[in-house]
């Protein structure tokens, strides 16, 4: 095993602090190419010029009640097939992603994650060059923050 690399369970918690949004479980799914957020809407938007998404995310599982609001600059539409076939066209944000100490920067998918068990998935690309799965292993970067879920500072 590759000593300089970063060892990830299937299951970690993440942070999105440019979203502000300070833990949620994530499934770390090396199928899914794009890291993917629950998103229950999106409102795509213009400001300065630029096409810009607003959108609303219940980052706590099996609780609708808790939300967060965030906007961010759109980077791309793409059309993802999900592990089921279907075609959905997705937004695509960059932003900042937290598992354990790190931090990394990767291209996310918003999509309607509410009938789903985990609020997020890590994919492939964001993990490529830094990190291993150990796919018998959970949180391995950490638990949650005792702080409650949301938005951060």
């Amino acid at each position: 095993m590759n000593a300089d690399k970063v060892i990830l369970g299937w299951r970690e918690w993440l942070g999105f602090p440019d979203l502000g949004i300070s833990s949620i479980k994530a499934k770390v799914d090396t199928g899914a190419r794009t890291s993917c957020l629950h998103a229950f809407y999106v409102e795509p938007f213009e400001r300065e010029g630029a096409d810009w998404i607003r959108f609303g995310i219940h980052p706590n599982q099996r609780d609708n009640e808790t939300e967060v609001h965030c906007e961010a600059a759109v980077r791309d539409r793409r059309v993802v097939r999900d592990s089921g076939g279907h075609e959905e066209t997705r937004y695509v944000i960059e932003t900042t992603i937290t598992v354990g100490d790190q931090r990394l920067s990767a291209e996310v998918t918003l999509t309607d994650r509410d009938s789903m068990k985990f609020r997020a998935l890590l994919g492939r690309t964001a993990i490529r060059r830094n990190y291993l799965v150990d796919p018998g292993r959970s949180f391995v970067q950490g638990r949650r923050k005792k702080r409650k879920p949301g938005r951060t500072g």
